[in-house]
């Protein structure tokens, strides 16, 4: 393994110093936060993506390069003998050129794990981990920590709303002090490399893992932290050891005094303040109770976070609601394993008594390993009045083993009373739409990875006449 750590401008690897670092596969969440990180701090950073020609693309490359950072094509090109490493994510393949330009100069490659591992042990972090509610959590305890007067860092795998509307891509932040706060991804395994000053596990479901591995590299996650906060609420980490529990039950040390559900908004009272966050659904309770634990436990006061909390705007694609003209609420939600559906659908049912899901599976293999419980969800969380619609499988590129589709899944579902459907393409899902939707209806698109989703929900929105965003 190399030693690597981050030390004024430059990372050191087996004695080498670097500061001219690439990026394959830049367009990722976390690998475009790193990027953003290394440009904030003064690295030379150049990068490639196989979607550099993707019209869905064009903004965050252009944002990338404001940045500093240099875009070119996956072609090898953008290795040269100035290249100090070049950083890939799991999803780049070995016989990808850049990693074959680099292994011909000799050109240490490197893991994006190995990477945030180093800035991680250069800062006082807190890394934030669960198979659900991650990135929320992180932009949370980031924005409520920002609000507080901590002026903390950020890497995250999503892009928060208030710092898109400021102009950045969103997802990563310098800040004045020596925190930092970064979403901790396990799906790769990776997870286990971090030692932080702060671990914060959410929950264990099935995803990309079974629930044992990924308990495992959450424990290990906790091991290496200097103080860890778990939920009480998940019956599988209470074996799991930690310094603080969050949760509602009786082995809970960070207990809410009362909690309330709204159509649009959840409340959650505590030491006799009042915490109102904009977002609804049980799952965003648990997100606040996370984030309140650990921001008390770095001094913020009740009065400012209770601020804080009310003028959070949010994460991209995490239930963002427009409301039509029509009365059609049009929800963006990210959510692309069982647990985030049953979530998702679950706070939409607080808008709208007839919900019409729209699901993307994502990658073939996720899709064949969450098959059972993906029928097993859908069957339990629909109802006569809803409607399914599952869009083919999101192909990303690469080798992959197609013999799994959308098809199989509505199959397995046989005899349900609400109506579900694999469609050829999404202007077969459109026209269903514009044939089955009715006013007061909720339209709830998910499904995560695919950059063109966003530009799905705008044709829906456009169907129904778009009014205004509420969320």
């Amino acid at each position: 393994m190399n030693s690597i750590y981050k030390s004024d401008y430059a990372i050191t690897i087996e004695e080498k110093q670097c500061r001219n670092i690439h990026f394959t596969g830049i367009f990722g969440s976390g690998m475009s936060a790193l990027a953003q990180y290394l440009c904030f701090h003064g690295f030379i950073v150049s990068g490639s993506d196989r979607l550099l020609l993707s019209e869905d693309a064009v903004s965050l490359r252009q944002s990338l390069e404001r940045v500093g950072c240099l875009i070119v094509n996956q072609d090898g090109s953008g290795i040269s003998t100035d290249t100090d490493v070049v950083c890939v994510s799991t999803a780049i393949e070995e016989s990808n050129p850049d990693i074959s330009a680099a292994h011909a100069r000799n050109i240490p490659v490197i893991h994006r794990s190995d990477l945030l591992a180093a800035i991680i042990s250069s800062k006082r972090t807190i890394a934030i981990a669960g198979t659900s509610g991650k990135s929320t959590v992180t932009s949370m305890i980031f924005e409520f920590l920002t609000a507080c007067g901590k002026s903390p860092s950020l890497i995250s795998g999503a892009s928060l709303r208030r710092l898109e509307n400021e102009g950045m891509i969103g997802n990563a932040f310098r800040g004045s002090s020596d925190l930092l706060v970064v979403e901790a991804d396990e799906s790769d395994g990776t997870i286990v490399k971090y030692h932080t000053d702060v671990a914060v596990v959410l929950n264990v479901s099935k995803d990309h893992r079974s629930v044992e591995e990924i308990k495992e590299f959450f424990s290990t996650l906790i091991s290496k932290a200097k103080w860890a906060v778990t939920n009480s609420d998940d019956s599988i980490l209470a074996s799991l050891p930690a310094s603080e529990r969050f949760g509602r039950n009786l082995l809970a040390s960070w207990r809410p005094d009362q909690e309330e559900l709204l159509p649009m908004s959840v409340k959650l009272f505590r030491n006799g303040i009042e915490y109102h966050l904009p977002l609804p659904g049980l799952h965003n309770l648990e997100n606040l109770r996370a984030a309140l634990c650990v921001c008390e436990r770095f001094g913020c006061e009740g009065s400012d976070l209770a601020s804080a909390v009310q003028n959070f705007q949010g994460v991209a694609r995490r239930f963002c609601i427009t409301e039509t003209k029509q009365n059609v609420y049009v929800i963006d939600d990210f959510a692309h394993n069982p647990a985030k559906i049953r979530a998702a659908v679950t706070a939409a049912r607080g808008i709208s008594e007839h919900v019409v899901s729209v699901y993307q599976p994502h990658g073939f293999g996720p899709t064949r390993f969450l098959r059972d419980e993906y029928i097993t969800t859908f069957r339990a969380i629909f109802k006569e009045g809803d409607f399914l619609y599952l869009l083919p499988i999101y192909y990303a590129g690469g080798t992959a083993q197609k013999d799994i589709c959308s098809e199989d899944i509505i199959a397995g579902l046989c005899d349900v009373s609400f109506k579900a459907e694999a469609v050829i393409d999404r202007d077969q899902l459109l026209a269903r739409l514009a044939n089955n939707v009715r006013p007061g209806d909720c339209v709830l698109v998910m499904g995560a990875r695919d950059p063109s989703l966003p530009a799905l929900v705008k044709r829906i929105i456009e169907i129904f006449d778009n009014s205004n965003s509420v969320s």
